[in-house]
């Protein structure tokens, strides 16, 4: 035998056990100023809320006011490790402290539209790290719902909120080897067509940095994450005369390393090697791992601020790509 649905608790039913108004709690739980309410009658309602577990009804808030306090992220189907965990971590702190209520959908293949998913939840704002249609930006803001694309593709204006970053960490890394003294690099592409968004603008930015220093095209080859499939690789940068490779992340540069491994390399003597994201593993290879590190809380925070920009009116930041991304350096370079 199954129960029905629970009888949701109401404001009226904390106004009766307090002995007050529906007005009165309304007052109370939303702090409303300029009302003289006592001390004890606040009690009253705070603890009548508490004992009969008073949640108030977002719907009727939105109703109310006009405005949900709801901002819907629209993940992509992406595999979700450490550094999009620690985003999302952090943007769910952030939208907290603004009295905003942070809701993640991941998305897969079979998932419906985005479209349908914001038209069910009503946001305040959605925050996309892909882009919208022209008729579905069209549509959220005939429905008042602002749009922030917070990587690639067009939003209602082309801000790329965080294009820069991506684009930054490769030049980083090329500027490394580089400086290095290395006149041939590599990049090695992760296969996960589901990253590419972040793979294609951190090769563009290595290209860029062997552009401005006068180098050769980064030799490319996709690696796996498996150690015979990276000793290919390995063998065909090897052959053209790489002397040092970006990785698209710290796992791609592991497999890179088992790789080398392989074949009877050890980095740097026979490739130098340079990750991205400072995972715990790339601490502890060996060799460890150069690497490039983004401060997610700041990434987060500047999101933050930009939806809330977007929904209350205000100024948009703007991110200041060398400041949030860094290389470390390690043994493997």
């Amino acid at each position: 035998m199954t129960d029905g649905p629970a009888r949701r608790v109401t404001s009226a039913d904390v106004a009766r056990i307090a002995g007050v108004s529906r007005a009165t709690v309304s007052y109370v739980l939303n702090d409303t100023p300029r009302q003289t309410i006592s001390g004890a009658t606040r009690a009253r309602v705070l603890d009548a809320a508490a004992t009969l577990g008073y949640a108030p009804s977002a719907a009727a808030r939105t109703l109310r006011t006009g405005r949900s306090d709801v901002v819907l992220c629209l993940l992509p189907d992406w595999p979700i490790g450490q550094e999009v965990g620690s985003l999302l971590t952090h943007l769910s702190t952030e939208f907290a402290a603004a009295g905003l209520t942070f809701v993640v959908h991941p998305g897969t293949p079979a998932d419906r539209p985005g479209g349908d998913l914001w038209k069910a939840i009503t946001p305040a704002a959605v925050l996309a790290f892909t882009g919208f249609s022209d008729a579905g930006i069209a549509a959220l803001r005939a429905a008042g719902v602002a749009l922030v694309v917070a990587l690639l593709g067009p939003g209602p204006r082309p801000h790329r909120e965080l294009q820069a970053t991506q684009e930054r960490i490769g030049r980083l890394q090329a500027a490394h080897l580089a400086d290095a003294g290395h006149l041939r690099i590599g990049y090695a592409y992760p296969d996960d067509a589901r990253v590419r968004i972040f793979a294609e603008p951190r090769l563009d930015g290595v290209r860029a940095g062997c552009a401005e220093r006068a180098l050769p095209e980064p030799e490319v080859h996709t690696v796996a994450v498996d150690a015979e499939a990276a000793a290919v690789a390995v063998r065909a940068w090897r052959s053209a005369g790489v002397t040092a490779v970006c990785a698209y992340n710290d796992e791609v540069a592991l497999a890179v390393l088992a790789g080398m491994r392989d074949t009877g390399l050890d980095a740097p003597a026979g490739l130098a090697l340079v990750g991205v994201d400072d995972l715990p593993a790339a601490r502890l290879a060996a060799p460890a791992l150069t690497t490039v590190t983004t401060d997610q809380r700041a990434v987060a925070a500047h999101l933050a601020a930009t939806v809330v920009a977007a929904v209350r009116g205000g100024e948009r930041p703007v991110l200041d790509a060398a400041a949030v991304v860094r290389l470390v350096r390690r043994a493997s370079t």
